[in-house]
């Protein structure tokens, strides 16, 4: 058996139900993600997407289940897990520089009472400098372009020097030019052998660009290879209702 076969997964979801009010938002979840892939966490709103990131995080208990991060419990892994939220759910009017943003990302390795240091801020500088925004370091976070501002939180994840990044929704509202920055982003992490994980509502870009799907509506429909994953039953199945997909040449179209 390869190396490859038994490589301990980046993320290994066994079980898992979690859920608000007894309200159940994940249903007997499993799945695994494999290290150093672009893998796509797809499905319908209200589907436990986000639900699913916070407990991958550790910021919400499941009632069942269990969550691994490179073999490793999620407490015990946290510090490998960096994280880049909605980018609508960041108040970008907050009198912050770009840089101080980054910096934020340094909290879980020197504690919140310490202030950066040297290194801090070295780390901080090369995490702006892989996202391309190190001359905008100075300026004011919220009069960068939407792009820019999902990059900031991109350099902050990186800023964590996370084996593993979660990034919910980083493409949404991007036009043509910026989603095409950001996925030859993605994809130079990803060469450096990082695990990224992508909650994200564009099926197209995870058909053509992605390694590997996770496809759920409250429980998993189907995870494996976007090919395998992204046929018109499963995703019927998934979304309950019809869509239309439609290969061809090197890219997949995926729409209602």
């Amino acid at each position: 058996m390869s190396s490859e076969a038994t490589q301990v997964p980046a993320v290994d979801v066994s079980h898992l139900s979690a859920g608000y009010n007894g309200q159940a938002a994940l249903d007997d979840v499993t799945f695994t993600v494999e290290k150093g892939c672009l893998a796509g966490l797809v499905g319908p709103n209200g589907s436990g997407k986000s639900t699913l990131i916070k407990v991958i995080m550790g910021l919400m208990k499941p009632w069942s289940g269990a969550v691994k991060v490179s073999g490793a419990s999620v407490k015990a892994g946290a510090a490998s897990i960096g994280y880049a939220p909605q980018s609508e759910l960041v108040d970008w009017s907050f009198p912050v520089t770009v840089e101080d943003v980054v910096l934020m990302g340094r909290y879980g390795k020197i504690g919140l009472v310490r202030r950066p240091g040297r290194e801090d801020r070295d780390i901080a500088l090369r995490s702006l400098e892989r996202v391309n925004l190190a001359q905008f370091r100075r300026r004011r976070v919220g009069e960068l372009s939407g792009g820019q501002q999902r990059r900031v939180l991109i350099a902050r994840a990186l800023a964590q020097e996370a084996d593993l990044i979660l990034l919910d929704e980083p493409l949404a509202g991007l036009d043509a030019a910026a989603q095409h920055d950001l996925l030859r982003l993605l994809e130079d992490l990803r060469k450096e052998d990082r695990t990224l994980f992508v909650a994200t509502h564009d099926l197209s870009c995870v058909a053509s660009d992605f390694d590997h799907a996770v496809l759920l509506n409250k429980r998993v429909v189907a995870f494996g290879r976007p090919k395998d994953v992204f046929t018109a039953d499963l995703l019927a199945e998934a979304f309950q209702r019809h869509l239309l997909v439609l290969p061809g040449g090197d890219r997949t179209l995926v729409g209602p």
